[in-house]
């Protein structure tokens, strides 16, 4: 917590993302009401009311705890993983090793209640988040003049650090997302050191921008790729510096690599609803076949963006053009979202009448807001860290890619906004016929190509296991990767990260679970994994095109495009 490295931030942090899926209703709320439980505050009044003895049992505990703390008898100390007490000054000093002492006391206090009433899920997912923002803001490590390491810093640069924590609160907090600034951005330019796979715009309409990438072998797989991006956020989450670009090492094994890169909307375009983006992915898969010269391609859909593929190639399969997707792969997607975590748990109707609304009355719904949201997703790590660094001990935060990428934030319009609240809301996915596209029912099943599935196990956005119940609704066979790290950390996983790990199952089982058990581990990134199952399916290969583009398709402006400037 003292210092913040980025082997720390890759391993933790980086799983602040791109706003996705079910976060969309509670991102247009006002920021207090997103940490209110609402009516599971009563049902948590009940659910106490119904079992007195156990708040009475944690209470007499805790009070017998506390005199122990006061006499120093305390044996509680904080988890070895918790950063936010690693300064030694925490347990040599009597006085803050009280201080941690009790505040430990009452957190564990505090979860273990709340872990002892029957509750329903839901609402012990929105009391669980709650309380867990509650506690972690109160934690002593949070306070000025308490935190050694504040102490320390004020000291060693004379009260220095004092005025550079207040200007960089007040810098964080002038616009929205309204917390502590997880990265430093003037070590980074798109197009530079970020988004600098080498490439070439061939297409580009009011909607997206399609990129082309230049080979850099001989030969080519036949069949290309198409990469579908998130809906917000820049498109460079797979092509971040160079050596930890997904796009860069899937062009070094020989395979045609193109993307979308979207146009950042404004209120002008608020009526552009899923059917319109639908278009724009099918405009850009015609593009890419021509350009190719084939009748097939491989098609990738990351986040939100996998929603929608998986709703196009269910649309293609009832057109008759099922043939035309040789294989689809999705990255830390949920299509099923019945019991999907957290995100599920904080969306209602009524919360989403009212974030429809509200993106209907400004026409978008604005990216910082999603990001602010995220980050209360997991506090310590995304809010309190940076409090205390920057603001504690005056310091800047650290560069790191995928943050830079995470802080570059698009809208939705207001219309998309609507259909993705309502398609996740009913869970309409999860049952044929329930959703339609472009006037054809939805059905996940028809779609026969292969499916290659990537979660991450500590995903706190798309949990894994919503994300394998949500690969069980792909028709053809489905090779599922349960990856290290979180939601994007996950993705952005080089062969050259000597902590990668994924764990892999031929078998898709019933639950979950099962599919865990008879999992196996294999060290390493699933990035080689995942290019040899693409080259399995690419029917063979072809001379690498000595140009970009085609004909009908020229190539325009280099790479990153245009788009990926638009604020």
């Amino acid at each position: 917590m003292v210092t913040i490295n980025t082997q720390k931030i890759d391993e933790t942090l980086a799983e602040a993302s791109a706003p996705i899926d079910m976060l969309l209703t509670n991102a247009a709320r006002s920021q207090w009401r997103r940490f209110i439980p609402g009516a599971s505050t009563l049902k948590l009044g009940a659910a106490i009311a119904d079992k007195p003895s156990v708040v009475a049992d944690e209470v007499v505990g805790l009070v017998r705890e506390l005199a122990h703390v006061a006499t120093g008898k305390s044996e509680i100390t904080p988890n070895k993983r918790d950063r936010r007490f690693n300064d030694a000054a925490w347990l040599s000093n009597p006085w803050l090793r009280a201080i941690l002492q009790g505040y430990l006391a009452i957190d564990q206090t505090a979860r273990s209640v709340v872990g002892e009433l029957e509750l329903d899920w839901r609402d012990r997912e929105r009391i669980e988040f709650a309380l867990e923002n509650i506690l972690d803001a109160a934690a002593p490590s949070n306070i000025p003049g308490i935190n050694p390491v504040s102490l320390k810093a004020l000291i060693d640069t004379g009260g220095i650090s004092a005025v550079r924590g207040i200007r960089n609160l007040l810098r964080d907090f002038a616009k929205a997302p309204r917390v502590p600034a997880m990265v430093d951005t003037s070590g980074f330019t798109v197009g530079v050191n970020i988004a600098a796979t080498d490439g070439s715009v061939v297409l580009k309409t009011p909607t997206f921008e399609l990129i082309h990438y230049r080979p850099v072998t001989e030969e080519v797989g036949k069949v290309p790729l198409l990469i579908v991006p998130p809906l917000i956020n820049k498109y460079y989450v797979v092509d971040l510096a160079p050596g930890r670009s997904l796009v860069e090492y899937l062009v070094s094994q020989g395979q045609q690599v193109f993307i979308l890169s979207w146009f950042n909307p404004t209120a002008e375009q608020r009526d552009w609803g899923i059917d319109h983006y639908a278009t724009a992915v099918i405009q850009a898969l015609d593009a890419v076949q021509k350009i190719a010269d084939t009748e097939k391609a491989h098609i990738m859909g990351l986040c939100s963006g996998g929603a929608l593929l998986s709703m196009v190639v269910a649309h293609l399969s009832a057109t008759g053009q099922g043939e035309r997707i040789a294989s689809m792969s999705l990255g830390v997607n949920v299509l099923d979202q019945s019991r999907a975590g957290l995100q599920a748990a904080l969306t209602g109707k009524k919360s989403a009448t009212a974030a429809v609304k509200y993106s209907a009355s400004k026409g978008y719904l604005d990216g910082g807001a999603l990001a602010e949201m995220f980050a209360w997703m997991r506090p310590n790590d995304l809010v309190w860290s940076y409090w205390v660094n920057n603001y504690l001990q005056g310091r800047d935060p650290a560069a790191f890619d995928v943050l830079f990428w995470n802080a570059d934030t698009t809208r939705m319009t207001a219309a998309l906004h609507r259909d993705f609240i309502e398609l996740f809301l009913d869970n309409k996915l999860a049952t044929p016929g329930s959703a339609s596209l472009l006037g054809t029912d939805v059905d996940l099943s028809a779609m026969k190509a292969d499916s290659y599935v990537v979660a991450g196990v500590a995903d706190h956005i798309s949990p894994w296991q919503a994300s394998y119940r949500s690969a069980r609704l792909l028709g053809g066979d489905t090779r599922f990767v349960l990856s290290t790290s979180g939601h994007i950390a996950c993705m952005v996983n080089p062969p050259s990260n000597p902590k990668a790990s994924f764990r892999v199952n031929p078998e898709m089982r019933a639950t979950a679970e099962d599919w865990l058990d008879g999992s196996e581990k294999v060290q390493g990134s699933w990035w080689p994994d995942y290019a040899k199952w693409l080259a399995d399916r690419n029917e063979g290969t072809v001379p690498a095109p000595r140009t970009l583009g085609s004909e009908q398709y020229p190539a325009g402006v280099r790479a990153p495009g245009q788009y990926v400037f638009e604020t």
